[in-house]
């Protein structure tokens, strides 16, 4: 499981005529990221960055827009009482089951259709919602004491305060699994992204590293550090809040 996330890491320091020659290189430079950095200097585009802020951009929208909308429609579903509450939930079950692939064309369609095509909306809008972080959510809600939720209401929280100030803290755990979770899948996106966006201004680093042989298959060491920072986020996100993501999956197991 290491090997590939070393063998990337170690070609992104290797010179640039050892790259691929061998496994480890007798020297390391940092040339490929300076590449990405300063812009080469071969006359050919460097996106390199603006590639690496889309994906943040767009990542991290869609990942707090899901732990929000998630957050507030998960508590609707599981404490409010309101008609059709039951059909929603079997609505939003029933979905689940279907793979997103088969949602492609409609939804790429209404994004044309909307003029939002080879924007960074048409990146954004359809992954606003997780109807699997509502289920968690859900879930987790449901196994929260009423007299809790009773007892803020008595002290004037409004639904909103409460959903924020309180459920979302108990749900701590819960919350870092759908996150990280969440901020993986869209971190990682390509097919997607990769339809909507041809501007190169817009595009993310995973459509950016897809052209592969396009201009920049001569510069294979760039590609290799470019990779290794697409990694990166996903690292560090999962090593500040390990702790967490383990008590949420243990909650998840329960």
């Amino acid at each position: 499981m290491i090997l590939p996330y070393f063998y990337l890491f170690v070609q992104s320091l290797a010179p640039w005529d050892q790259v691929d020659s061998v496994f480890v290189p007798s020297s390391f430079t940092w040339r490929s990221y300076e590449w990405i950095w300063t812009g080469g200097g071969y006359g050919l585009p460097q996106p390199w960055l603006q590639a690496l802020f889309n994906s943040m951009l767009v990542t991290i929208v869609d990942s707090v827009s899901v732990v929000i909308v998630g957050a507030i429609v998960g508590y609707a579903l599981s404490v409010l009482p309101f008609r059709g509450r039951r059909t929603i939930n079997t609505f939003i079950l029933f979905q689940m089951f279907y793979p997103s692939i088969i949602l492609l064309v409609p939804t790429f369609l209404i994004i044309r259709i909307a003029g939002l095509y080879n924007t960074y909306w048409a990146m954004i809008i359809p992954r606003l919602v997780s109807l699997w972080a509502i289920f968690m959510y859900t879930s987790f809600f449901r196994s929260v004491s009423p007299e809790l939720i009773e007892a803020a209401r008595i002290d004037g929280a409004s639904e909103i305060r409460i959903i924020f100030q309180m459920m979302l803290p108990i749900a701590r755990g819960i919350t870092t699994v759908i996150f990280l979770f969440v901020f993986m899948e869209r971190w990682t996106e390509l097919m997607w992204d990769l339809i909507v966006v041809k501007d190169p201004e817009t595009q993310t680093l995973n459509v950016l590293l897809s052209t592969l042989f396009g201009p920049y298959h001569s510069f294979p060491g760039p590609l290799y550090a470019a990779g290794t920072i697409l990694t990166l986020p996903i690292l560090v996100l999962f090593l500040v809040f390990s702790r967490n993501f383990v008590k949420g999956v243990q909650l998840v197991l329960r």
